[in-house]
């Protein structure tokens, strides 16, 4: 018997042998006879393209190796409208299209996140025929994961126990399952599931009944590898507590550093721990008001002892710094920030004005910086908007006009980090008048730290901040990461005004296409956050 060979497997054998190695083989494929093979490497793409097309049409369905199961649980939840429907398809496929203004769109890809936490915020339900798309699109970026398992519901979990690929949904966070108020805890995913099932289950329990989620946790804590153990650490931080604190006390005498580390770093948000009341003890000793509350006068740690070292604080510094500035940041850092005014009887602004000495030199300000950083840290660490707002001073002030500076610091990662502790209408306000009076050369980490869409006066600022950058002469490119970022977070009311920015800009000019594409995805953001208003379809 002849046994004819498969067609794919001759052109791939060619292919990764080269066709100067292996000549292109005779085939039977339909319309062969028709491939020029005067260039050998052109000819071997274009039968492999017939071959797909032969593979994809002949194939045939596989038989089903085991029963269906009953079909997916009913989702009540409202359908999507069906312009918002169209629409979803249309960022799932990632095809662009022109936006009425004479120029193109941003990359759909990057609009699918607001796309799909709008929807969700919204309450609606994907039709049926999207959700393999959805969770495809999911598969390939672990961002979107979250929000997209939370649309998909109940079909999407039925789904993925069905397809091997979209496994993910059933370690995704989202995928939490509203429990039953009769139902006993499940808890086979914890003893039996794979390492990132654990941790979703650990995280789902925790968000639901804090005390159960440490209780399971502490049932098999001993058992755990240490890489884990340190990722099951941190799912505490939601619903962290006074609750938690003998457990992660306890923690603090592992055998790993980095679950020391962890441990101390949870115990140090909570103030009113024992670990935290150490800390302060040791901050109390390297930070004095001196002077008559002139200044304060700094005398850092001189060794790390076994108890600082079991309180988190690492003997040699991970960071190239001194050891005796690490130790001295370390433990401001993790200090109660409330110890302060309370010994000093200052507020945050009145100790930040005072000057910054040593124990050799009262006058030296070389510890000034140090105690500044350990403040910004323990400020996001414990999130304490009063110390957020003082770190960060005022806003900045445009100077009047013809007269001196402007007044306000300028950005660097600390203050993004900061920010993002303020309640976010502070943080867009703040925002807007740093980038009045310095630009956008500084600003793209504060604007990250913004809610999105930005508020109207946020959005306002950064429109007429990238008009004062086209007349600058600057380039468009030169302002990348902040363009990028406007065409998600812009206020999508700010469409008219970016189009009169298009419509003046020099025709054909690097700041007109920009403006154009700009213009254009603001209005079709408008439109696609519409269409997921549930009165889309009414009328």
């Amino acid at each position: 018997m002849t046994i004819t060979p498969d067609p794919w497997e001759t052109l791939r054998t060619s292919a990764l042998l080269g066709t100067d190695r292996r000549p292109l083989p005779a085939t039977a494929l339909p319309l062969a006879d028709a491939v020029d093979r005067s260039d050998p490497a052109t000819a071997l793409l274009e039968l492999a393209a017939l071959a797909t097309v032969r593979r994809r049409a002949g194939a045939l369905p596989v038989p089903a190796t085991e029963p269906p199961g009953p079909p997916a649980p009913e989702d009540h939840r409202p359908e999507l409208p069906e312009a918002a429907a169209r629409r979803l398809a249309v960022l799932l496929t990632g095809r662009s299209g022109g936006s009425g203004t004479g120029g193109t769109l941003a990359n759909l890809a990057e609009l699918l996140p607001q796309w799909l936490a709008t929807a969700r915020a919204e309450g609606l339900r994907p039709p049926a025929a999207l959700i393999p798309g959805l969770l495809d699109a999911a598969r390939a970026r672990s961002e979107l994961r979250p929000d997209a398992v939370a649309l998909a519901g109940p079909l999407g979990h039925w789904l993925a126990a069905r397809n091997p690929d979209w496994r993910f949904v059933l370690r995704t966070t989202a995928a939490e399952p509203a429990p039953r108020p009769d139902a006993p805890d499940d808890h086979r995913p914890w003893h039996e599931g794979l390492f990132a099932e654990r941790v979703t289950h650990l995280t789902l329990l925790r968000r639901r009944d804090p005390a159960a989620g440490l209780q399971l946790l502490r049932g098999t804590w001993s058992t755990e590898r240490a890489e884990d153990r340190l990722l099951f650490l941190d799912a505490l931080q939601d619903g962290l507590s006074p609750a938690d604190e003998p457990f992660l006390e306890a923690a603090l005498g592992d055998r790993s550093k980095n679950v020391r580390a962890t441990a101390a770093e949870l115990l140090s948000t909570l103030p009113g721990s024992a670990l935290a009341g150490r800390m302060a003890e040791r901050a109390r000793a390297a930070v004095a008001l001196a002077g008559s509350g002139t200044h304060l006068l700094v005398t850092p740690p001189t060794a790390c002892d076994e108890r600082m070292q079991r309180d988190g604080i690492a003997p040699k510094s991970p960071t190239g710094r001194g050891e005796r500035a690490w130790w001295f940041g370390e433990v401001v850092a993790a200090a109660p920030l409330a110890l302060w005014p309370e010994s000093t009887g200052l507020t945050p602004e009145q100790l930040l004005a005072l000057r910054v000495g040593d124990s050799v030199d009262e006058t030296s300000s070389s510890w000034a910086d140090d105690l500044r950083e350990a403040w910004a840290r323990a400020a996001v660490r414990q999130h304490d908007a009063d110390w957020a707002r003082a770190l960060l001073g005022p806003a900045p002030v445009p100077p009047a006009r013809g007269v001196g500076r402007a007044r306000g610091a300028r950005a660097t990662g600390a203050p993004a980090k900061l920010l993002a502790v303020l309640p976010p209408p502070e943080r867009a306000a703040w925002t807007a008048a740093f980038i009045e009076v310095h630009g956008l050369g500084d600003s793209f980490q504060l604007l990250g730290a913004c809610a999105t869409p930005w508020t109207p006066p946020l959005s306002t600022t950064v429109v007429a901040a990238l008009a004062r950058a086209a007349a600058s002469g600057a380039y468009p490119w030169s302002h990348s990461g902040v363009l990028g970022m406007t065409e998600r977070a812009l206020a999508p009311g700010a469409a008219a005004a970016v189009e009169e920015l298009a419509a003046g800009a020099a025709p054909d000019s690097a700041w007109s296409e920009t403006f154009a594409r700009l213009a254009g995805t603001l209005r079709f953001r408008a439109a696609m956050l519409d269409e997921l208003r549930p009165t889309a379809d009414a009328g």
